[in-house]
């Protein structure tokens, strides 16, 4: 019986953080790939009429009159290329996403407690047991090369991410969990014995343990296409001109012709399993923080992905444009390295002798940084301080009763001297509890101005409290080197600031547990393996109890600091007044790609 799925303080610094505090209005800010502050409070305070909530934005723009084809320009504000990672099973980073999303999508959809329902490309339904899943692909979703998107085509998805030569950072403990995956991984059987391909639209596959997320948002949402990647090795694959040069989906959009790292140019996919697109294509490029309110204002882009926080407000009246905003999908965080990364093991091993290993060390780091007044002044609102890993996008399991590492350079300093941190040479900075010399290496992305600054001041507020943290190499580094460095575990690195993108899952496994090579930490220990196991616990099927075991580990989170929550975010996204038929509301499974479009044959232009 089967049921259906439900459900310094320098002065130059201070005055750049203040915005308007020294030398009038000229916009200096930006945004970088992470969030980063702290320090004194500056005199000069942000009135209330320049401080933003999620209030005074709308989340969706319904279709408003009538449709006229046309080409939409879409922008990826981002201050490097895209790396060119077009696949879903072995992308990493946030502007390849942007990329892929145009071109292909999951096979589910979600309701705004992300629940699957039937109203995606495939439907699912669960055993009694929670164990075995029957995910049945709608008859007309196809390839864009016309090949119907099949059952094989959401297996061999599995089979490359769990093959042994797998490249990937998406094997972890979810694809683990399904039976046989360990014994295909390890080369020991040459099929996934979880899976049982009934037709070419059906198959059912069956996990080792259930648990809560299977019945929402925990499968993998892709499909691969198996017939396009035939002959071509698994070791080959994120190289392959099937992912860099002529990737392939199902979604309302046809990648016709890219230049690398640069930009795309789509054309619709008339044969869109939910409709014919409005649009007649698409072309993204990737467009720098510092230029994005010239090209929008010019009307030379309709959209880009996210709008630069720190350029809102002087920007709220453009008066070609409409904004849409929603509580954004993740928070930045303060990473300390704290182990390495065990290829042949495929899982993280803790160092205890590492240089940030000392909590109380980590603990500082976090109290001695003002969030709430880098998301006042520097943000106008749209940042504001993070108190825990589970984000509140995850409403039903963000704890809004944990308070987290809050702003307190008092306790932060009497943490480091009962350590045993203390200046023994008078310079100023403290040294180790054994009385060598402490400097602190930070990774940190590149941005425009405001990333360096606001990383400079957080620099600066650590050095109030006695610690000598210092850049990596002196600069900041463009995103894909940066990760690339953090990923490899440089040991030049002792901690990092980024951010993190959570997706509809609530599971944190994929980047807190033993075995995710996203857990950049390289943290582990007991508790902490048990806490996440609980919230995927048979016990966790009661929402009730799901809720307090993850109160629970968002505690632990904060009491153990592998890594330090620092900002939320609100995203806001501006719409040309000729685009229409947008959403980002979490369920709205009305409004898409396939539902964008354009009411002018031009774009209006900023007056």
């Amino acid at each position: 019986m089967k049921k259906r799925l439900k459900f310094l303080t320098a002065p130059a610094l201070v005055c750049l953080l203040a915005l308007t505090a020294c030398g009038g209005n000229e916009d200096t800010s930006g945004e970088g790939d992470s969030d980063n502050g702290g320090g004194e409070a500056n005199e000069t305070e942000t009135s209330g009429d320049d401080l933003y909530s999620i209030d005074d934005f709308e989340i969706t723009k319904e279709n408003d009159g009538e449709a006229v084809g046309g080409i939409l320009n879409f922008g990826v504000v981002s201050d490097t290329t895209f790396e060119g990672t077009l696949n879903w099973q072995f992308y990493s980073g946030v502007p390849d996403a942007r990329v892929i999303e145009w071109f292909d999508e999951s096979l589910f959809a979600f309701d705004e407690a992300f629940n699957i329902t039937d109203e995606g490309a495939a439907t699912v339904e669960v055993s009694e047991d929670n164990r075995t899943f029957t995910i049945t692909i709608k008859d007309n979703v196809n390839w864009h090369d016309g090949e119907p998107v099949k059952a094989e085509d959401y297996v061999f998805a599995h089979e490359v991410i769990g093959h042994p030569d797998y490249t990937g950072v998406r094997y972890d403990a979810g694809f683990q969990n399904i039976e046989g995956m360990e014994e295909y991984h390890n080369g020991e059987a040459d099929e996934i014995s979880g899976f049982n391909i009934i037709d070419d639209k059906t198959v059912e596959m069956t996990f080792i343990e259930p648990n809560p997320s299977l019945l929402g948002a925990g499968l993998w949402y892709y499909a691969m296409p198996k017939h396009y990647f035939e002959g071509v090795e698994v070791a080959d694959m994120d190289s392959s001109e099937q992912v860099r040069e002529k990737p392939m989906g199902f979604g309302p959009f046809k990648v016709e012709s890219i230049v690398p790292g640069e930009s795309v140019t789509y054309t619709k996919n008339e044969d869109y399993w939910q409709g014919e697109p409005l649009l007649d294509g698409v072309t993204l490029k990737v467009i720098n923080p510092d230029t994005v309110v010239q090209a929008l204002r010019a009307g030379d882009v309709d959209m880009v992905d996210v709008f630069p926080a720190t350029q809102f407000a002087d920007n709220a009246d453009m008066s070609n444009v409409d904004w849409l905003g929603r509580v954004a999908p993740g928070y930045s965080y303060t990473g300390f390295k704290l182990g390495k990364w065990d290829a042949d093991a495929g899982e993280v091993v803790t160092d205890p002798d590492a240089k940030m290993a000392d909590v109380n060390l980590r603990k500082a780091i976090a109290h001695a940084v003002n969030y709430q007044e880098i998301g006042d002044r520097m943000y106008n609102g749209l940042r504001f301080p993070a108190t825990t890993v589970i984000p509140p996008y995850h409403a039903l399991y963000h704890d809004e009763s944990n308070e987290g590492l809050g702003y307190d350079p008092d306790l932060a300093n009497q943490l480091l001297d009962e350590a045993g941190y203390e200046d023994v040479n008078g310079d100023g900075f403290r040294e180790t509890p054994d009385g060598e010399e402490l400097t602190i290496t930070l990774a940190a992305m590149s941005g425009d101005s405001t990333a360096e600054a606001v990383t400079d001041y957080e620099i600066q507020a650590w050095s109030e409290i006695g610690l000598n943290v210092e850049k990596l190499d002196n600069t900041l580094h463009e995103f894909n080197s940066f990760y690339d460095r953090v990923e490899e575990d440089d040991p030049a690195i002792d901690m990092y600031s980024a951010a993190w993108s959570v997706g509809s899952d609530i599971d944190p496994s994929g980047l807190w547990g033993p075995k995710a090579l996203f857990n950049y930490t390289r943290y582990t220990d007991d508790k902490l393996q048990e806490l996440l196991a609980d919230g995927l616990s048979e016990e966790a099927f009661d929402i009730e109890y799901r809720q307090e075991a993850y109160n629970e580990f968002q505690a632990y989170m904060n009491e153990v600091v592998p890594a330090a929550p620092t900002l939320y975010r609100l995203e806001v996204r501006p719409l040309n007044k000729r685009v229409s038929g947008f959403t980002w509301e979490v369920g709205n499974n009305d409004l898409g790609f396939h539902t964008i479009q354009l009411n002018a044959e031009e774009p209006v232009v900023d007056q």
